[in-house]
């Protein structure tokens, strides 16, 4: 990220949605700009359930950060969650074709994309492949293995899936608000680097973040996520339960919950009573606060023990996955009083409130240490890894949009070899062959390679840049037959052996499919020419 460059991550949640602006200064840490919140009517659970509605709460967000930063936004990175989400452990290696030279970053890019193709159940979408530990040659528990030697490199992976429709509809909701998505990253991901410190990660540690519609866990040992879960349940039960119990509105429900709420009720007294407004002119009504805290006692300790479980499933008891550091919780929901009595007495394990200033730079108050500018904070700070996708075309979009470009080639190439050689022929009153390719290959590239850049800049992430320009030089190689073929029919006599048996035609054929390894395609494509 240059110095000038400014980040804007938004939170789609499911009470509010905040919008924030940051730039990084020169020591890496995240000078806030700016923040925009508004309040969330078409998200449920973390899924977005009403577009129009979500569209203009994300409007009505980055609006306001606009005019507190006085940028202007054109990008965001989007935090997901919600109970779609789900993950797996895939095990994966490719073989490499020289062992004499040493692993790099473009070795590990295949194997993480060779993961990305794994086939899902019907309407899933990868979201993460997120690398654990390594093994080269056999030789395991490799964290880095570049610049290492070895002929077989294999891996570990986290695989992060969700539902395509939903995240879909977050990428239509951010296009059709005038914005462009920069990407989307799984939010307990991003919760973890905007609140745990490194030493924390190394440990082991789980963090906790208890937001309005969903509990996102994650769970990190020696700097590697080890385990990640939503569970469907958040703040917005909380206030269900107590406007049931209570018999009182939404509105007061929260506000109970907000200014009295407790997670221990045995701190508070019988003698204990709140008052509250009856509506139109009804009698007030008195809700005793040992009440109230038995309400919410009740659904933290089954949030907790869900959540309790999934850390039980990553097995914590044995000593190789001990969680040293404990549990760290954030959200909005961590704010309820004791809860972190509760959660060490449920799972006793060492627990903290974490809050999103480990990547912050100056001051922030209080209210942009709270759970709804997490995400944002988070998402700022560089949270999301570098190998998720960009969903700015579905996956079946860009393999249309592909397609249209291949045969927008193959249509142009073939009407400019034509063109050229004809005109050639009237001049020289022969076929300048030579000439002729020339400018057939170069006016070719200048048509294909802008239709290449601009697919390549907004095609998913899923497609590799190897994987990439290895279908362009199909493309290429099929183009420069195709205008080989066209040039030695507009010759007249010549016909298409005349075309071939230019130097230049087959030396860039079969060069460009040799290092892009489509030695298959460049022969079929001479034998079509020449034959």
């Amino acid at each position: 990220m240059g110095d000038n460059k400014i980040s804007v991550g938004l939170d789609i949640g499911t009470t509010k949605i905040v919008a924030m602006v940051g730039r990084k200064n020169n020591y890496g840490k995240l000078e806030i700009l700016g923040i925009g919140r508004a309040k969330s009517l078409g998200v449920h659970r973390g899924v977005v359930n009403n577009i129009t509605q979500t569209i203009q709460s994300i409007q009505q967000a980055v609006q306001e950060a606009e005019a507190a930063s006085g940028e202007k936004i054109e990008e965001v990175t989007v935090g997901i969650a919600g109970q779609h989400i789900r993950s797996l452990q895939h095990s994966d290696y490719i073989t490499r074709e020289n062992s004499e030279l040493v692993i790099n970053e473009e070795d590990i890019d295949r194997l993480i994309n060779q993961v990305h193709k794994l086939v899902m159940l019907p309407g899933e979408e990868i979201i993460h492949v997120l690398p654990q530990e390594y093994k080269v040659d056999g030789q395991a528990e490799i964290k880095e293995p570049i610049g290492m030697y070895g002929g077989r490199l294999e891996a570990n992976f986290h695989v992060v899936v969700g539902q395509v429709s939903s995240i879909r509809n977050i990428g239509r909701c951010v296009k059709s608000a005038g914005l462009e998505l920069e990407g989307i990253t799984l939010e307990p991901l991003a919760s973890a680097n905007a609140v745990l410190s490194q030493d924390e990660k190394d440990a082991g540690v789980a963090l906790i973040d208890i937001g309005g519609g969903t509990t996102d866990l994650a769970i990190f040992r020696d700097g590697i996520i080890r385990h990640t879960a939503v569970i469907p349940f958040g703040g917005n039960v909380i206030t269900e339960d107590i406007k049931e119990g209570c018999s009182i509105i939404e509105k007061q429900a929260e506000l109970l919950k907000i200014k009295f709420g407790s997670t221990w009720p045995g701190e508070n007294k019988d003698n204990e009573i709140v008052s509250i407004p009856g509506l139109r002119g009804r009698e007030p009504k008195e809700i005793t606060l040992k009440n109230l805290s038995k309400i919410i006692h009740a659904r933290v300790v089954e949030i907790i023990e869900q959540v309790y479980v999934e850390i039980k499933n990553y097995g914590h008891e044995e000593q190789k996955k001990k969680l040293i550091a404990g549990i760290v919780l954030t959200g909005g929901g961590s704010q309820l009083n004791h809860l972190k009595q509760l959660v060490e007495y449920i799972t006793g394990m060492d627990t903290r409130i974490g809050y999103p200033n480990e990547h912050l730079a100056g001051d922030s108050d209080d209210e942009d240490l709270t759970a709804a500018s997490n995400s944002t904070a988070r998402l700022l700070a560089g949270a999301g890894p570098s190998n998720g996708p960009k969903i700015k075309l579905s996956k079946e979009e860009a393999n249309m949009y592909l397609y249209f470009s291949v045969i927008a080639a193959l249509i142009a190439g073939f009407i400019l070899s034509v063109n050229t050689v004809s005109l050639q022929y009237c001049v020289n009153v022969g076929c300048r062959i030579d000439q002729a390719n020339f400018d057939g290959n170069f006016l070719m590239f200048l048509i294909f390679f802008p239709m290449y850049l601009i697919f390549e800049a907004t095609a998913p992430g899923t497609y590799s840049m190897r994987d990439l320009f290895s279908g362009s030089m199909d493309i290429i190689c099929i183009t420069i037959g195709v205008i080989a073929l066209g040039k030695g029919l507009a010759c007249g006599d010549g016909g298409p052996m005349q075309a071939i048996e230019n130097q230049k035609t087959v030396v860039v054929t079969i060069i460009t499919a040799i290092v892009y390894e489509k030695m298959p395609t460049a022969l079929q494509i001479c034998g079509l020419v020449s034959g």
